[in-house]
């Protein structure tokens, strides 16, 4: 079955300094943290690379990968936006959207600077793969306490699910410190998102009208973006979605602040 795997790595972060996170050397013989992550997530069984880049990234993707990799072949679809009536993009789900034209199966959406483990991803195509679950979506649960930094704070898709493991709603809820959930309403048990989804075919029509009217609604507003999770989650209400959502055992790491970067270079050294 062709599944596509899609990483979002169209912009850059300003905590890095205006760096690329995703070329970051990582790995035990200096792979880059994508490379990291692919070589986590091919062995599923993907059949096509997706790279959805923007103005600061595209080129040095295109460089990085052409149109190949260890045998898969690599497409891309950009993110762009009128820098004379926005400030930035619409936000993760106009990213998505991008892939209207290039995607013709059933695929896998991620991060670009986030690892999954490779337990992740093979749950995800084995369900999608599998024909009893046409049309249904999947997502993968990682246990709160496990994917917050030991200080600061962040902000997390925080999961609601029922009895028979389906997600009932996806929630963002902002400044999260690990020390301090019940500030939050939260506790270390709750399931939390990392972005990663696997979704049928039909899913990108159903987000396009989403994103259609969430750009009506904020006509002149230079800074409104439509995200994913939320979008998500307004399906899933709407019942225009089922998402089975599963437990991983594999450890979610990725680069959020400068100091991550020595942290996961120390975990994969000794993985």
């Amino acid at each position: 079955m062709d599944i596509a795997l899609v990483y979002m790595v169209a912009g850059l972060s300003s905590r890095f300094g205006g760096k690329v996170k995703q070329f970051a050397p990582v790995g035990k013989n200096r792979e880059t943290l994508i490379e990291c992550s692919l070589n986590q997530a091919l062995p599923a069984g993907f059949t096509k690379i997706i790279f959805i880049v923007g103005e600061k990234t595209e080129d040095l993707f295109m460089e990085k990968f052409g149109d190949e990799y260890n045998g898969i072949p690599v497409y891309y679809t950009f993110q762009d936006f009128d820098p004379e009536t926005r400030d930035k993009p619409w936000g993760t789900a106009d990213a998505l959207c991008t892939i209207e034209d290039i995607v013709d199966c059933p695929f896998v959406i991620c991060n670009g600077d986030d690892l999954y483990g490779e337990t992740a991803f093979r749950v995800i195509v084995d369900y999608i793969s599998d024909p009893k679950n046409k049309g249904e979506s999947i997502t993968m649960g990682y246990d709160l306490e496990d994917v917050l930094p030991e200080e600061g704070s962040v902000n997390r898709g925080i999961f609601q699910v029922d009895k028979d493991s389906y997600v009932t709603n996806l929630t963002e809820v902002l400044n999260i410190q690990k020390n301090n959930l019940q500030a939050s309403g939260l506790s270390q048990d709750n399931f939390c998102s990392m972005n990663i989804f696997g979704f049928s075919l039909d899913m990108i029509g159903e987000l396009r009208n989403i994103l259609e009217k969430f750009k009506q609604e904020h006509v002149g507003d230079r800074k409104a973006e439509c995200y994913l999770p939320t979008s998500v989650s307004q399906l899933i209400k709407e019942g225009k979605m089922k998402m089975k959502i599963y437990s991983t055992p594999d450890k979610w790491y990725g680069l959020t602040n400068p100091e991550d970067e020595e942290k996961l270079k120390q975990v994969l050294a000794n993985s």
